[in-house]
């Protein structure tokens, strides 16, 4: 087994989605997920993208992403907006709950731990 794995979309059958139904607040937006690697203890890491519109988020695990293309807003429960662009870097941790709201397509790495 190596060690190392490269980190390519185009190795894996991209899936698609959106948010349930109740949770989403506005617009129509689309998910494609690249899951790039499922690893034991519940790990996963790969490259989302999502087309605009605004849904509520509840997380119960721990995710680490990197935005690489777009413009979203994130939103916890009572707390201030975080704008996310190329470049930035947000944690969120077990228990996070707020709204997702993508402004221009965005596309980010990310890495959860369940």
């Amino acid at each position: 087994m190596s060690l190392s794995l490269p980190f390519d979309p185009s190795t894996v059958t991209p899936e698609e989605g959106a948010p349930a139904p109740d949770r989403l607040i506005s617009g129509d937006p689309r998910f494609t997920t690249w899951n790039i690697e499922e690893a034991d203890g519940g790990i996963y890491a790969g490259i989302w993208q999502s087309t605009p519109g605004k849904w509520r988020i509840s997380y119960d695990e721990w995710e680490y992403f990197h935005i690489l293309e777009g413009h979203s807003v994130v939103t916890e429960h009572g707390g201030e907006p975080i704008q996310l662009k190329a470049g930035d870097r947000l944690i969120l941790r077990p228990g996070f709950k707020g709204t997702w709201e993508v402004l221009e397509t965005t596309r980010k790495d990310y890495v959860i731990r369940l």
